[in-house]
């Protein structure tokens, strides 16, 4: 059986969150990356308004 890391199934669901629902992204990046502080969850949300 192939094992896939934790770490791996977490980008891709941040890749798939991106696409549909920017809100959902951003709740689950802030537990996948568990940001140290505010200005780590702001640029966050910058690089998302940057991609529009």
């Amino acid at each position: 059986m192939t094992e896939v890391e934790s770490q791996e199934i977490g980008k891709l669901v941040l890749q798939r969150l991106v696409a549909i629902d920017k809100v959902a992204y951003v709740r689950f990046a802030s537990v996948y990356r568990d940001f140290k502080d505010v200005d780590e969850f702001n640029e966050e949300l910058r690089s998302l308004s940057d991609e529009q």
